[in-house]
């Protein structure tokens, strides 16, 4: 019995093994199939599968190996094929690569943009719960409010208090600027770091005003300027010539609150005389510190908003006339709140709308040119499917060609996005201020390139899915024609040139109404005439300077420079108009008696000059006088207004001289002059209110001397400079052209300019490939009908009709798509961009002729080679 079992258990391993031995057989057999279809001889077929299938002992072995070694081989041999095809068709594999890495790249960038000013948030610990705390929709908030939210609020572990500054730093006879942040006491603690050498300052260490004279250095700051110098610690440094010592180092990559922004140390606010020459620490509406809060873990932001109204309910109760109607509300920081964070957000979702654009014109250029490679290879592909090739192994090579194309052109893309990201996030558009766009790249930028090459590539890849599916092999090979009918091929490569033509004229609207912005900004009438004006920038406060001392330093400084060679005037102004920073006040009628928000008449801009500015500014007196220096301390208290505020306030400019307004503190002032409107704030905004006032009746430390003269710029700023150098080698300061000043103010525009031009650029680049694909596309196989129509008398108009009116027909219908989608489109760069319009009639006037353009250029040579068919070579050929 045991003997039967024994035969039985044999016989039933050998019926195993032969049904394994009969699968690998197959899997041998389909290689020499393969290795025959590829062009071996059918011995060196046999050969190459015996020796690849051949060497395991074991059945199972073999037929696991088998299937292993089949799938690598199979994909080895698939990417080999398809790099033999790219190369045999150079045109082919640079263009789409090239289509791809500028889409790739274009993305790459505008998404790492994306990602570091919107999606990503702060390089600190927890920063998803760090808010930036607004009062009625802008940042800006005074210390006694900063005291109450701090200490009555229930939905944040804690609030600080910050602004940015500048200071005079001096060691030994050196003295240089540095830039700050003004911190309170418990900024540190808010946002949660920890210091690397030393330690930081705490709320412990408020004690009062100019309680806590400690500073804190940035990494960057102390590598820099102390050469990385463990001893820092405990060093006294003079700032403003008051005394400071040196508490520690902030980590590395800590760069504050504002993302823009890279101080080179922070200060206790407590010391702000010390830093400003002046303290509005208990002045409840003088706002202009930001406020950060990190909400407690578990409190969502409704609630925390909710609490914090509560707060301003009280304040509103205690505060009547100072927080009349005050509200709060929070936004992600790092942008200054909804103040920058809302026109960035809205200009980078634009930019990534427009790239997707770039991506979806690129995706269709590749498909047309999968397309039509694909018909170029019908007579192939029906050859080797005769031969008994399958249609998934076919596809199989297509998409296989389709991933080299991703992988080549992706890689390239994501190469020139570095170099260009890297060569953004060193850029600094203002000279004399440490602002720039920290847009490194990171692993998440490569990922999301990678991932768009690869899925754009595979798609359009398989463009010619359907064509293969349906190619009847034997009736292609037999006569040479294609059995699919054109209509429908032709539909597909139709859709997708008008795709890509939309997507460029979108493109190029959009960078169409940049430019038209920008140069509008730079002919645009400021309210100050930037050419041929040098700057000197100083603060007396940096030098120790204060009281009369100071102000007869500025006045040692303007007559200085008044009495250069070849200076037409001079004058000193508190902060110049489109600066970086800014002083607004309450103003109310002479006749109003509560003197409260309600009552306002407006909130204008206000500026402390010297007499001779206007002058100097080039500014227009259209009312009334300027100042003298008669209008000192003692003398009644007068401003000069400009044009808005006057119409508000009085009706008109000849009613306003001689008229009175009062300050929020009760002041009375008189109208002395009125002069024209400008731009005080930003390039985009409103006519806005604005006044000036005599700089001996109103103080201010930081100073602008503004020197006009018809000398060059460069040898007047040296002048300048060595002038303020011998007058006080101690005190810093800096000495720029006008012009260059303006680089902040139109650094926006710049920018949106810039770009958009750029993906312009590439959209109309995608758009002429496109249509010159097409267009050529179409010429080639028409000839013989081209020859026809001319050997019966055809003229070249007649031809080039029949030849390339369906590309311009397609042209037609998609700048008209893509017109008016950029006229909705372009919405986004009125915040940015000055007077932005995509109806202005140059912009949609140059839309329509750069389209024109494109066309042209991209169906020019496939116009001469149609026009230039010669019957008779054609016939003989034929």
């Amino acid at each position: 019995m045991a003997h039967f079992r024994r035969i039985v258990n044999l016989f039933h391993r050998s019926r195993i093994d032969r049904e394994i031995d009969a699968e690998l057989r197959t899997h041998i057999e389909m290689r020499i199939d393969e290795n025959v279809a590829a062009g071996m001889s059918r011995e060196e077929a046999r050969r190459d599968a015996l020796v690849r299938f051949g060497s395991p002992t074991s059945t199972k072995e073999r037929v696991t190996a088998a299937d292993a070694a089949l799938s690598l081989d199979t994909l080895v041999r698939d990417v080999r094929y398809a790099s033999r095809q790219l190369l045999r068709s150079p045109g082919f594999a640079i263009t789409a690569v090239i289509t791809l890495a500028v889409a790739i790249g274009a993305n790459a960038i505008v998404f790492s943009v994306l990602n570091a000013l919107v999606l990503r948030p702060l390089n600190l610990p927890d920063a998803h719960r760090l808010f930036t705390i607004q009062q009625g929709g802008v940042p800006f908030n005074s210390y006694p409010d900063y005291r109450d939210l701090r200490e009555r609020n229930r939905a944040f572990d804690g609030v600080a208090a910050y602004n940015i500054e500048n200071a005079g730093l001096h060691a030994g006879d050196e003295a240089e600027r540095v830039w700050i942040y003004e911190a309170s006491g418990n900024y540190f603690d808010v946002l949660g770091v920890k210091p690397c050498l030393g330690r930081f300052f705490h709320a412990g260490d408020d004690r009062g005003p100019d309680s806590n004279p400690y500073v804190v250095l940035s990494f960057a700051y102390w590598q820099n300027r102390f050469q990385g110098d463990a001893g820092v610690v405990g060093r006294e440094i003079e700032l403003n010539r008051h005394t400071f010592t040196i508490l520690g180092v902030a980590p590395p990559g800590m760069r504050g609150t504002e993302l823009f922004y890279s101080p080179d140390l922070w200060v206790p606010l407590v010391d702000q005389k010390q830093i400003e020459g002046t303290s509005a620490l208990e002045d409840r509406t003088s706002r202009g510190l930001w406020l950060v809060g990190r909400v407690k873990a578990g409190t969502t932001v409704a609630q925390a908003t909710s609490d914090l109204n509560a707060v301003a309910g009280y304040m509103r109760k205690t505060y009547p006339k100072q927080d009349e109607g005050l509200t709060f509300s929070l936004a992600k920081p790092g942008l200054v709140g909804d103040f920058l964070g809302g026109p960035v957000r809205a200009f980078v979702a634009g930019l990534m709308l427009l790239s997707g654009l770039i991506l979806l014109a690129a995706c269709a250029n590749l498909g047309s040119l999968f397309a039509a490679r694909a018909v170029d290879r019908a007579r192939e592909i029906a050859l080797r499917l005769a031969l008994g090739s399958t249609r998934r192994r076919i596809l199989r090579q297509l998409a296989a060609e389709a991933v080299l194309v991703s992988l080549v052109g992706g890689a390239a893309g994501i190469a020139a996005s570095v170099v260009l990201l890297r060569a953004l996030s060193i850029w600094q558009p203002v000279a004399h201020m440490p602002i720039n766009v920290p847009v490194t790249p990171d692993l998440s930028t490569y990922a999301v390139a990678v991932a768009l090459a690869l899925v754009s590539g595979f798609l359009c890849g398989l463009t010619p899915v359907r064509q293969v599916l349906g190619t009847a092999p034997w009736e292609l090979v037999k006569s040479g024609l294609k059995t699919t009918s054109g209509k429908k091929r032709f539909a597909l490569r139709d859709v997708l040139l008008v795709i890509q033509i939309a997507a460029c004229a979108v493109l190029m609207t959009s960078s169409l109404v940049a430019v038209r912005g920008l140069a509008r900004s730079l002919n645009s009438n400021f309210g100050f005439d930037p050419r041929n004006a040098v700057l000197v920038d100083s603060d007396m406060n940096m030098a120790g300077y204060t009281g009369d001392r100071m102000a007869a330093m500025q006045r040692r400084i303007l007559d200085a420079g008044a009495a250069l060679p070849g200076v037409d005037s001079a004058g000193l102004i508190s902060n110049i108009p489109l600066g970086l920073g800014w002083s607004m006040a309450s103003i109310y009628r002479d006749n109003t008696t509560v003197l409260q928000p309600s009552n306002e008449l407006a909130e204008p801009v206000l500026f402390s000059v010297s007499p001779g500015y206007f002058k100097a500014a080039g500014t227009t007196l259209l009312a009334g006088r300027s100042f003298s220096w008669n209008d000192n301390k003692d003398a009644p208290k007068a401003i000069v207004i400009n044009r808005e505020l006057a119409r508000k306030a009085f009706g008109s400019v000849a009613g306003a001289v001689g008229g009175h307004l009062r300050f929020g503190d009760k002041t009375r002032v008189e109208v002395v002059g009125v002069v024209e409107d400008g731009k005080y704030l930003t390039l985009t905004e409103d006519p806005r209110c604005a006044f000036f006032q005599p700089l001996l009746q109103a103080p201010s430390s930081e100073t602008w001397l503004v020197v006009r003269s018809a000398r060059n710029s460069q040898s007047l700023a040296a002048t300048l400079r060595e002038t303020v150098r011998n007058l006080d080698a101690g005190l810093p300061f800096a000495v720029i052209s006008w012009t260059q000043e303006l680089d902040s103010a139109l650094f926006a525009a710049r920018a949106a300019t810039v770009s958009l031009g750029v993906l312009g650029a590439l959209g109309a680049m995608l758009a002429i490939t496109g249509i010159f694909g097409m267009a050529s596309y179409s010429v080639g196989k028409r000839l013989r009908e081209m020859g026809i129509r001319i050997a019966l008398g055809a003229g070249h108009g007649q031809v080039l009709r029949a030849a390339l009116g369906g590309a311009f027909r397609l042209l037609g219908v998609g700048s008209a798509i893509g017109l008016a989608l950029g006229l909705a489109a372009t919405r986004v760069l009125g915040s940015i961009v000055y007077q932005a319009s995509p109806r202005d009639p140059v912009v949609l006037a140059g839309s329509v002729f750069a389209m024109l353009v494109v066309g042209l250029i991209a169906a020019w040579r496939p116009a001469q080679r149609a026009v230039s068919v010669d019957p008779s070579k054609l016939m003989r050929e034929e």
